[in-house]
């Protein structure tokens, strides 16, 4: 099968297409004849040598694909050969064939094509395990996410919005604050003419934020919290380190919280899945909730989708067409 490997860390232009023969899947696992893989953060800071697969997960990038099933491992009962899937990955989506747990697999929502299907597991899981299971928002809160306009921001404000929050984010210009605004943001900040914390204290603050910034955005969020607030961070695009005065996250009550997706057990990954087959999957059925689409680049082409994502132009999620 074609592969696109790692050759070192590196510049996007270390992605290079190889071939590696077809996996087979284990005990609990399907193969997916992969159509397309989403692309995300984690593989550019992957390839950049900062983000290391887990035990026993492939070296390949791509932690999202959509698929038909092409093989089931014994003990699978729940998908059988040719069922259209998209799928939460170890790693392995740049690739023709992949192979995941069974249970971290999702059938294609219905009305949805396989493209926009790929752009679904790994952005709907961490935020919903973020926002919802972790984070905790309920209907009616304020809710601040940053990068608005990234495949994660625009889960965020969909799924916030479904569920009755109100939505405030963070976007660079004035396109993306259109976009934002259009998938039901109600006030979208553009963080080069405005201050967030300003604008979220005029609210009362954010009841709960979900950050990938980090940096100095860190005291400036606590700040932007109401009393009793949530802090959910999720990655740390400007560093992971700042200096905070923790008296007032005693004397406010604040929740100050954060994960990572891929490191987590495969039985956690399988309870957020179900729980996204109950409560989102029917949202994506209505039309309710959509993902974003950017762009589509062959498999060959993986070094000019990370350009692409790293330039931070982006709107919506960027995808690899591999079949």
């Amino acid at each position: 099968m074609r592969v696109v490997e790692i050759t070192k860390a590196g510049a996007p232009d270390v992605l290079q297409l190889a071939e590696r023969d077809v996996p087979k899947p284990a005990h609990g696992e399907i193969l997916i004849k992969v159509a397309y893989a989403g692309v995300n953060r984690p593989d550019a800071l992957q390839r950049a040598g900062a983000y290391a697969p887990p035990k026993g997960a492939s070296d390949l990038p791509g932690l999202e694909a959509s698929g038909e099933v092409a093989a089931v491992g014994a003990g699978v009962t729940e998908w059988k050969v040719g069922d259209k899937v998209c799928a939460l990955l170890p790693g392995g989506g740049y690739a023709e064939y992949v192979t995941t747990p069974a249970a971290h697999a999702l059938p294609v929502p219905e009305g949805l094509s396989l493209k926009q299907a790929a752009c679904l597991p790994e952005t709907f899981f961490t935020v919903w395990t973020n926002v919802f299971m972790r984070g905790g928002l309920q209907a009616g809160e304020r809710f601040l996410v940053h990068g608005g306009s990234s495949g994660i921001g625009t889960t965020a404000i969909q799924l916030a919005n479904a569920f009755g929050a109100r939505v405030f984010t963070t976007v660079g210009n004035a396109a993306k604050a259109e976009a934002c605004t259009a998938l039901g943001a109600e006030r979208v900040m553009n963080y080069r003419e405005e201050d967030f914390v300003e604008v979220l204290q005029a609210e009362g603050g954010a009841n709960l934020i979900l950050d990938m910034v980090g940096g100095d955005y860190i005291p400036r969020n606590i700040r932007a919290l109401a009393d009793d607030g949530r802090m959910v961070h999720i990655a740390f695009l400007t560093g992971p380190k700042a200096e905070l005065n923790f008296a007032q996250i005693m004397a406010r009550r604040l929740t100050v919280t954060g994960s990572t997706l891929r490191p987590q057990s495969d039985l956690a990954k399988a309870r957020i899945a179900a729980e996204l087959r109950e409560k989102v999957w029917p949202l994506l059925a209505a039309g309710t909730v959509a993902p974003v689409m950017d762009q589509e680049f062959p498999l060959a082409a993986a070094a000019a989708a990370h350009t692409r994502m790293e330039g931070s132009t982006h709107i919506g999620k960027i995808v690899l067409k591999v079949a």
